[in-house]
């Protein structure tokens, strides 16, 4: 082992690289897996952050699971209400990995300023209402207060505001219908803050209210809701968990996840695992392709040398593993520098946002990263992996070689 590892020195360390005609065919190699890395990095990063991204908004506008009457299913506002005299609410200790369930309820308004008007819907919260996403959403003002005694607060996102002309302090008069009555009701609000979540199909919509509000249009009781947000621990488990709680429900509740509620938009999502795993596959196959073509260059470069360690009684696979070894070393160098590169750019967007986005085409203002030890490793340990496995089987090329002529070769 001493020896190979003294052979490997001489064929990394040498001044051979520098003269010989391998050297930029070696260099191609590590720049051919560098780029690679980087590619492999952006791509995990870019489509685990925007998935992750688009997820958490349309949760943060209707939990992951929903639960509601079945007349209420098929339409964005609340048609029957729910009692909220429910065995898993406020807490679902029936299932598994819940984390937050909250009662809401939505109802179709019109705004109306002297210029304008805006068609939106007024989701009404309670002291119960999860604000963690919105606290990141908030640009302007602050959050409503609906811990207290009924008030006239909402929350507006910015397209509202800034197509109405709307400002924090403003009073938006907002118009009803109610069945049974012919003239509308009309509810002075008084904006409070101001969201933007990139998220154009919600925020050309939703504003958020004291869902007492909605109870009072409606004519319902004070324990009477529109829905049930559930919220989990493990988005990847929605499906099973989606399941679960509708077998845990009432028999004349129904139960509606936001995959299947945002169907296409989550197939769209999908297409980037494929999309991920075409690139990653691509990569690899060239970095592969670079190293085995630096093998081979390398072996017949050093064809003389071959058959010299033959003649002194080195067998093929200690043979092979010297130049495995300046191989590996190769990968791992190109794999630095693709690490470097990779990760230095994925963190300056993900702290200066450098590339932005069209909001209305990718849901999203600034291209997301998410960095995670696990795929950057498992990245970097697969490139080593299947490169090295590629290499083996060209490197049998040397037990073809013939010491005696071997050593006549020039």
């Amino acid at each position: 082992m001493n020896f190979e590892f003294f052979v490997v020195k001489r064929l990394i360390g040498g001044k051979s690289h520098k003269s010989s005609i391998s050297a930029p065919i070696i260099k191609i190699a590590i720049a051919a897996i560098a780029i690679g890395v980087v590619m492999m990095l952006v791509s995990f990063a870019t489509g685990l952050g925007l998935q992750e991204k688009i997820r958490d908004k349309i949760a943060a506008f209707n939990g992951h699971i929903n639960i509601s009457n079945y007349d209420n299913n098929s339409s964005q506002v609340t048609l029957t209400p729910v009692s909220k005299d429910q065995d898993f609410y406020p807490e679902f200790n029936s299932v598994e990995g819940i984390s937050h369930v909250q009662a809401v309820a939505t109802k179709f308004g019109i705004i109306r300023t002297e210029t304008d008007f805006e068609g939106v819907v007024v989701k009404g919260v309670g002291t119960d209402y999860n604000w963690d996403y919105f606290e990141d959403f908030l640009v302007k003002g602050e959050l409503p207060n609906v811990d207290n005694k009924l008030n006239d607060e909402v929350l507006i996102s910015s397209y509202l505001a800034n197509r109405l002309q709307l400002n924090v302090g403003d009073k938006v008069p907002t118009y009803f219908l109610r069945e049974g009555s012919e003239r509308p009701l009309t509810r002075g609000f008084v904006i409070t803050g101001i969201y933007d979540s990139g998220f154009m199909e919600f925020d050309k919509l939703y504003v958020l209210a004291d869902i007492r509000h909605i109870q009072r249009l409606n004519r319902w009781e004070d324990n009477e809701v529109g829905n049930f947000e559930v919220f989990l621990n493990d988005f990847d488990k929605i499906n099973e968990k989606g399941q679960e709680v509708y077998e845990n429900t009432g028999s004349f509740l129904d139960t509606q996840t936001i995959t299947q509620k945002y169907y296409s938009i989550f197939e769209w999502l999908a297409l980037f695992d494929f999309n991920i795993a075409l690139i990653i596959g691509i990569m690899i196959l060239v970095a592969g392709i670079n190293m085995i073509t630096a093998l081979l260059v390398l072996i017949l470069e050093r064809t003389q040398m071959i058959g010299i360690l033959k003649a002194l009684g080195g067998n093929d696979w200690s043979i092979r593993k010297i130049f495995l070894y300046n191989a590996g070393y190769l990968i791992i160098k190109g794999l630095f520098w693709g690490n470097l590169i990779g990760l230095g750019m994925l963190l300056l967007q993900k702290y200066f946002k450098l590339i932005p986005l069209n909001p209305e085409t990718y849901y999203v203002t600034e291209v997301p990263v998410y960095l995670s030890c696990d795929y950057i490793l498992a990245v970097n340990l697969g490139t080593l992996i299947l490169c090295m496995l590629m290499l083996i089987i060209p490197s049998v090329i040397i037990s073809k070689i013939s010491p005696s002529r071997a050593i006549k070769f020039e």
